[in-house]
């Protein structure tokens, strides 16, 4: 895959191409220089009587000059409006100007560390603008790309009419747009790189929804601040696609992929309004929705503090045979989901005695034989104490209860935390808090755990230098790395982290510390397979274990994507390998997977692309 959307997709809001007047309550504004009385304040007023006017006395001021204006959040912005003084003097008309803005997102490089350089203060500018106003007491308009700031800064270089080296302005406005759309974060592994795609086309903002990845390998985007709303990225033609609105409205909602290639979603009353978001489901052929009675969503909620808000929040939902849904959480209640037909609900057990475990997380680590690792969250979505418990929920037949396994505890409670599964099978936990509050990094739990499926324990690893708590995201990339980022997301707050850093587990490396040598996939025999056929791969050298890991979405905290289908070779000769794909959809997906190989030293080689169809 060669771009990955960093959650990260849908955890930022940004605005169309269309123009409205941003409205200025709360922004301050800062200047160079002004004459006592005629302060640089004078531009917010909406007063056109008033000037900002740069001093002329008792000595003028040289040029250039410039006024700052902190809008106080970012906002998408994409043109400015600057009205001359209005009395009888045409003094200090702008003439040659420059608009500029510190920008939300910056194309970084990237080597261990995702450097903080997509940062809100005002401290690196970004030109959008620049010309020569005419010398008259016109309205001036000024349109630019549409950008993600906080700050803008206007800056007179001349004065229009040659009069003197003052600047003056009645009133300035900032245009930004009238409905939200989203911003891509785009993260290549190969170069290292993040690059910004502001999204206009599909009109959707897309802060805090369901994230899926489709059989296509598309990343489908359902829901949040435009509640009904339904986006499609296409990473192979680098397009953003609108797709039709879902029936019912939802934000904080998860989604999974199906067995059949469709997709259903539950919950979300966070957006679009409170209570009966009962299931639907996506049909990839048709592409429309389709409401679920049947899947009724009151099994699955959880006793929230504040209600239904944030009871049928972030569901663990995982695609499973015959169309069907298991979901492992939040709720202690777990529950079946049957998204064909009109729907089906049946209980699936308890999740031992954990209880209710909001912005908690699951895991399927081993789908091949229906494992699950259920880790942390709390009994409210914020306010209360996370636990540090660990359970592994083994699924077989729909319908049927699950088994429930207590496992050793990690060391550290955690919410807001995210999990990965690595090639060799192992989980890491990443970030959280030990007691969860939105925009906050009070308790943030910097060091990760790693939990082992043979001995049921974790173990901690190095610490990460930034806390990652509300927003975060973490993802495996090709090269058997793990990528960790974000976090906040409040506009003004300090607990913004638009950075990640990229962790590099033990196999990757020799006793010594030195990099071990690994393997190589020289060639696979097919790119694209159907469950239950072969492939034959060949590698540079000796393989004892291989693994498909599915590419992955996160929000929230929640990676209904991501699972692991261990693999063993029908037939060896030499390096030439035969794997056969798992014959049941419902385990093996259909949609773009990383195919692993690993030596005996357990080290995984870069992960080549497969795409598993479901015939």
């Amino acid at each position: 895959m060669r771009r990955l959307l960093a959650t990260i997709v849908a955890a930022y809001a940004s605005l169309a191409a269309t123009q409205t007047i941003t409205p200025r309550t709360g922004w301050t504004i800062t200047a160079d220089s002004f004459q006592p009385g005629n302060e640089a304040t004078n531009v917010l007023d909406g007063n056109t009587g008033s000037i900002w006017h740069t001093q002329y006395s008792p000595t003028n001021a040289a040029l250039p000059h410039a006024i700052t204006i902190d809008m106080k959040k970012i906002i998408d912005v994409n043109g400015l409006t600057y009205l001359p003084r209005q009395d009888a003097s045409m003094n200090g008309n702008i003439g040659q100007h420059k608009i500029e803005v510190e920008m939300f997102f910056r194309n970084v490089s990237v080597t261990a560390l995702i450097e903080d350089q997509l940062s809100s203060d005002s401290s690196t500018w970004t030109t959008l603008a620049f010309g020569t106003y005419y010398d008259d007491k016109s309205l001036k308009t000024t349109p630019f790309t549409t950008t993600p700031a906080r700050y803008v800064r206007l800056t007179a270089q001349t004065e229009a009419g040659g009069r003197g080296p003052w600047t003056s302005a009645a009133e300035v406005n900032i245009l930004s747009a009238a409905a939200y759309t989203a911003p891509a974060a785009i993260y290549d592994p190969a170069t290292r790189t993040v690059s910004r795609r502001v999204v206009t086309n599909t009109q959707h903002d897309m802060f805090c929804p369901g994230i899926s990845l489709d059989a296509g390998g598309r990343i489908f985007v359902t829901g949040g601040n435009d509640a009904p709303k339904t986006s499609i990225y296409d990473s192979n033609a680098n397009t953003w696609i609108a797709a039709p609105n879902m029936k019912i409205a939802r934000g904080y909602q998860s989604s999974a992929t199906l067995s059949n290639g469709n997709i259903f979603t539950i919950g979300g009353s966070w957006s679009g309004g409170q209570g009966d978001k009962n299931g639907e489901v996506w049909n990839a052929v048709t592409n429309t929705w389709s409401l679920l009675p049947g899947c009724p969503v009151a099994p699955m909620l959880t006793a929230d503090a504040q209600g239904v808000y944030r009871s049928d929040n972030h569901g663990w939902l995982f695609g499973w045979k015959s169309g069907s849904v298991f979901q492992a959480g939040p709720s202690k209640a777990m529950n079946w989901y049957t998204a064909t037909g009109t729907g089906a609900q049946k209980p699936a057990g308890l999740r031992g005695n954990d209880p209710h475990s909001m912005n908690g997380n699951a895991i399927m680590y081993d789908a091949v034989n229906g494992k699950l690792l259920t880790v942390g969250g709390a009994p409210n979505y914020q306010d209360n104490d996370a636990t540090s418990n660990a359970h592994v929920v083994t699924i077989g037949s729909p319908g049927t209860t699950a088994s429930v396994a207590a496992v050793g505890s990690m060391a550290n409670r955690r919410a807001f935390h995210n999990s990965v599964v690595l090639p060799d099978g192992k989980v890491l936990v990443t970030g959280g808090e030990v007691r969860p509050v939105p925009f906050s990094d009070a308790g943030a739990v910097l060091t990760p755990e790693l939990f082992n499926p043979a001995t049921s324990t974790f173990s901690t690893v190095n610490p990460e230098a930034v806390p990652r708590t509300y927003h975060s995201w973490s993802l495996l990339l090709p090269d058997a790395t793990v990528i960790s980022g974000g976090g906040g997301l409040c506009g003004t707050c300090s607990t913004n982290h638009p950075n990640a850093q990229i962790f590099s587990p033990a196999y990757l490396f020799n006793a010594d510390g030195s990099k071990a040598a690994r393997p190589v996939i020289d060639s696979v025999s097919a790119t694209s397979v159907a469950v239950g056929t072969t492939m034959t791969v060949t590698t540079n050298s000796a393989v004892t274990s291989w693994s498909l890991v599915r590419y992955a979405s996160v929000t929230h905290s929640v990676n209904t994507d991501q699972r692991r289908v261990p693999l063993t070779p029908e037939a060896t000769n030499g390096n030439t390998y035969t794997l056969r794909i798992p014959s049941d959809s419902g385990v093996a997906l259909p949609g773009w997977w990383m195919l692993y190989a690993m030596n005996a030293q357990g080290v995984p080689s870069i992960s080549k692309t497969i795409t598993i169809r479901v015939s």
